[in-house]
């Protein structure tokens, strides 16, 4: 058991993968005025942008444009824009946009790698070398993603080892810190630590961040879990909103105004102002026809609908 972190530090990941599995495309309008209620919010990272191939992810076809709209927002309040990048041209496309950090993914699942950027693991991050140096010679962080932490839709089980083995290899390659997902949201508090375990006797714990999905409920909880093993990292999606377009059945990431409220009740600063943050969520549900996955969101409505009765007796 570790010391809890004094500061947490939330990756707001909404903007990109919160909206890459909608089944219409969210204009580059809202998706800037997203970013920016999250800036005035509070929120200091935050992944707004995907250059892939709009063939396999249309939805993200804007990346650009977004990036565009919201620099000089960004830029006032000291946040980071992050894009993520599966490639050479992804790199040169977010270079050209400025975004000021990428990232990169590979996954624990040979299965999921396949169905996902098919190609294996290996592959995948011999792919990932080039990009990495070229992007940290232009002064560029990177950011890493590892998928199917918990568990993997066509595999089932996947190895406390197997994750450490790809956490290891991204931060040989540079990744400054590796982003562990839990993409179809099956893992549970003692699972977490155990992944962490395997993966911080490989890497130092200050380069793991969290990724949980609340499919089956245990998002927070394993957060938590996280928590008490000293990771201070965690990337959430406002309303949870969100999910993976290879991974059947996947439901949203944990919505960040569920973690703000775990960690700042437990003293843990994040710098976020949950009511500013839970309005953002507000504007991107509506935007999306549907009410928020954030339970603290929900009572928060909640709360507010009883105090304006009260004032209006």
């Amino acid at each position: 058991m570790h010391e809890l972190p004094k500061r947490v530090r939330i990756v707001e990941v909404g903007p990109r993968d919160g909206l890459q599995s909608e089944p219409s495309p969210v204009s580059a309008t809202v998706k800037a005025e997203l970013i920016e209620r999250l800036i005035d919010a509070g929120v200091r990272y935050v992944e707004a942008a995907s250059f892939v191939s709009p063939k396999w992810v249309p939805q993200m076809a804007d990346g650009a444009q977004v990036l565009e709209r919201v620099l000089p927002s960004a830029r006032r309040t000291g946040t980071t824009l992050a894009a993520l990048v599966p490639n050479l041209k992804g790199l040169e496309a977010a270079l050209a946009a400025h975004a000021d950090e990428v990232a990169v993914f590979a996954a624990a699942s040979e299965s999921f790698s396949q169905k996902n950027i098919n190609c294996s693991i290996d592959e995948s991050i011999a792919r990932f070398e080039p990009v990495i140096g070229a992007a940290r010679k232009a002064g560029v962080r990177v950011r890493g993603y590892v998928s199917c932490v918990l568990g993997c839709p066509f595999e089932g089980e996947i190895a406390p080892e197997a994750v450490a083995r790809v956490a290891k290899r991204l931060y040989d390659l540079g990744c400054y810190e590796t982003s562990l997902g839990d993409t179809i949201g099956a893992g549970t508090p003692l699972k977490t630590q155990a992944m962490l375990d395997a993966c911080a006797a490989q890497v130092p714990l200050q380069a793991l961040a969290g990724h949980f999905h609340d499919t089956w409920g245990m998002g927070a909880a394993n957060v938590l879990a996280a928590l008490q093993r000293g990771v201070a990292t965690f990337d959430s999606s406002v309303s949870g909103i969100g999910g993976c377009p290879y991974s059947p059945g996947a439901t949203g990431n944990v919505a960040t105004e569920d973690i703000v409220y775990l960690c700042e009740g437990m003293g843990m600063t994040t710098g976020i102002d949950l009511d500013k943050l839970a309005d953002a969520g507000a504007f991107i549900s509506a935007a999306l026809g549907r009410a928020t996955s954030s339970r603290v969101a929900r009572a928060l409505e909640g709360k507010r609908q009883r105090e304006s009765a009260a004032r209006k007796v």
